[in-house]
C-alpha cells in the first residue's frame, strides 16, 4: 500500500483514478490545482505524486521544478494530453520520472504506478545510476566508472528509458513506441542496431552485458 498524492483538476477524472487506485490498495489524497499540490508537498509525506500538466494557478511543470529544486526525491508521474516529443522532454526535464498521455488505460496507469513505487531511490532525480553507470539527465553525460561514454542522441534516450525501468523486460514494439514514438526510423532493425551499439560502448572489456536479451520478451537493463 502506498500513499499517493493525486493532482488533477478534472474532478470526474480524479474520482475515476482515485477509485481505480484505491482498488489496487493505495491511499489517495486528491488536490485540484497546483498551488494546493505544493502545500500538501510541504506539509505531508507521500510515496508517489501523480500530477496533471495543465492545472489552475500553478502548472504541473512548475510544481515539478519547485519540488525538485528543494531537494524532493519522491517519484512523479506526469499526466498530459500533449503528444509532441518536445512536450514530453519538457515534462521529464522538469523533474518528472515518467509520463502518461491522455487518454490512457487504467491498467497502464496501474503498471506505471507499480514500476515507480518499486524503483530504488538511485533512479529518482537528475542522475540515474545502475551498477557503475551514471546518466545525468540534465547535462546528458554518461559515465561508467571513471570513463566517459559518448552516446548518440537515440542511444542516450534508449539507455535513459531502460535505466528508468530497471529489471523490466520490454518488447521491440514497446521500446519503439516509448523511445522512437512516431519516428519514421522506428523499425526493429534500427532498435537492434542501437542495442548493439549501446552494448559495445557500455560493456567494453566486460564479459557480461548490462543489457540482457530475454527470449520471447525483449530487452531489459539488469540491475542486481
Amino acid at each position: 500500500m502506498a500513499k499517493i498524492l493525486l493532482a488533477e483538476d478534472d474532478h470526474d477524472l480524479s474520482e475515476v483514478l482515485t477509485f481505480a487506485l484505491k482498488n489496487n490498495g493505495h491511499m489517495i489524497q486528491q488536490v485540484f490545482d497546483g498551488q494546493e499540490c505544493l502545500v500538501h508537498l510541504q506539509t505531508c509525506k507521500f510515496d508517489l505524486l501523480i500530477l496533471d500538466w495543465m492545472m489552475p494557478r500553478v502548472s504541473g511543470l512548475e510544481v515539478c521544478r519547485e519540488y525538485r529544486s528543494k531537494g524532493g526525491k519522491m517519484p512523479i508521474l506526469m499526466l498530459t494530453a500533449k503528444i509532441k516529443i518536445e512536450d514530453r522532454e519538457s515534462a521529464l526535464d522538469s523533474g518528472a520520472d515518467d509520463y502518461l498521455t491522455k487518454p490512457f488505460d487504467q491498467r497502464e496507469l496501474a503498471a506505471r504506478v507499480r514500476a515507480l513505487l518499486r524503483r530504488p531511490d538511485a533512479v529518482v532525480g537528475n542522475v540515474l545510476k545502475s551498477h557503475d553507470i551514471s546518466l545525468d539527465t540534465v547535462t546528458l553525460t554518461v559515465t561508467r566508472g571513471t570513463d566517459v561514454i559518448h552516446l548518440r542522441p537515440k542511444e542516450l534516450s534508449l539507455l535513459e528509458f531502460l535505466m528508468r525501468h530497471p529489471n523490466q523486460a520490454f518488447s521491440t514494439d514497446a521500446l519503439l513506441q516509448r523511445v522512437w514514438l512516431d519516428d519514421v526510423a522506428a523499425t526493429s532493425d534500427n532498435l537492434k542496431t542501437h542495442i548493439k551499439m549501446l552494448r559495445q560502448k557500455l560493456d567494453a572489456g566486460r564479459p557480461v552485458s548490462i543489457i540482457r536479451t530475454i527470449r520471447g520478451r525483449g530487452y531489459l537493463l539488469h540491475d542486481h
